[in-house]
């Protein structure tokens, strides 16, 4: 049997097509008792709204845009994943772009992107506040996730900052005044404020040292610190996160330098491999889904006409393992 069209439930329930598509879309305008006879005609003959249609008539895709820096970190996948779920169970799609951590390229693609979509979410920008600043009101509705609060955008983030105190507290507390900081990239914010609260830390305690070495996001660019860690007689390290961190425990173990007994060792995320290293990886575990989950809520809100909460902030978890002990003598 053919499927009925619009135009038949709108004749046969005495209605517009307008009607018919505000009533099989959800839309709570419509009377009570004139939405139920249009349900009750749409059954009858079989009608059920066509998901194009309904873009065409909504003005809307039903799909947003994702935009991240890097698709390999599983930090992104599990914001990702975290976002994708939680879009599903409003019938949205979500739209993934990877600029690679090509901050040149990411005001394109968000503009692009946004051109085929009802709204973009931005995971981590690397673009410097100014020019985030002048993107947003371009592209909205937008969403951020993991950079300071914006006048035009809700954000999503966690409190690198804190984390990164809870780890020095933690390697003070085993006492380790000596430490290696491999940061990340450049134009990271999240950076800004691990390097924010490293400072303070040294402020508050001139006991302690900070000796920052130049690093990256992934793997290689852990095992290519190596000999830069090693030669600072740094007793402990913290790293980018925890891919940079588990590249440094292979490389300088491959050398025949001892985790933990001679160097200890933290990541920043809490992916969960790092909970399979050779010695297990203490890290800050960052709520990862929950960034995912609520950047979505915020978006959703944008899009139904609601107030979004302008600014939402996540502490990331201790997770002490056996990377780190106390400092050698």
């Amino acid at each position: 049997m053919p499927r009925a069209k619009i135009t038949e439930v709108a004749r046969e329930a005495g209605v517009s097509l307008s009607t018919v598509s505000r009533v099989m879309n959800g839309n709570q305008s419509v009377d009570a008792a004139l939405a139920e006879r249009v349900r009750e005609v749409a059954a009858r003959l079989g009608y059920t709204a066509n998901p194009l249609a309904r873009s065409l008539v909504l003005g809307r895709t039903q799909t947003i845009s994702v935009v991240i820096p890097d698709l390999a970190n599983p930090t992104f996948q599990a914001i990702l994943r975290g976002l994708s779920h939680a879009a599903a169970k409003d019938g949205y799609h979500v739209l993934i772009s990877d600029t690679e951590e090509r901050v040149e390229h990411e005001s394109e693609v968000a503009t692009t992107t946004r051109q085929r979509t009802d709204g973009v979410i931005l995971c981590a920008p690397r673009l410097p506040q100014d020019e985030l600043a002048a993107l947003l009101p371009t592209i909205a509705p937008a969403v951020v996730i993991n950079r300071g609060p914006q006048e035009n955008a809700p954000t999503v983030a966690a409190d690198y900052g804190t984390a990164i105190m809870a780890l020095i507290d933690h390697l003070r507390g085993l006492g380790h005044r000596r430490l290696a900081f491999v940061s990340g990239a450049v134009s990271s914010a999240s950076g800004e404020a691990r390097r924010r609260a490293l400072a303070a830390a040294c402020d508050a305690d001139p006991g302690l040292e900070v000796i920052e070495i130049p690093g990256g996001v992934d793997f290689d660019s852990g095992a290519a610190v190596a000999s830069a860690v090693i030669d600072s007689a740094a007793t402990a390290v913290l790293a980018f996160n925890d891919l940079v961190a588990m590249g440094l425990l292979s490389a300088v173990s491959a050398r025949g330098i001892r985790v933990p007994e001679q160097l200890s060792i933290v990541g920043f995320d809490g992916i969960p491999f790092a909970a399979y290293t050779s010695p297990p990886l203490t890290t800050a575990a960052v709520p990862a889904a929950d960034l995912g989950r609520n950047a979505w809520a915020a978006m959703h809100a944008l899009l139904s006409g609601a107030d979004p909460v302008a600014t939402e902030t996540f502490i990331p978890e201790l997770v002490v393992r056996e990377s780190t002990g106390p400092a050698p003598r």
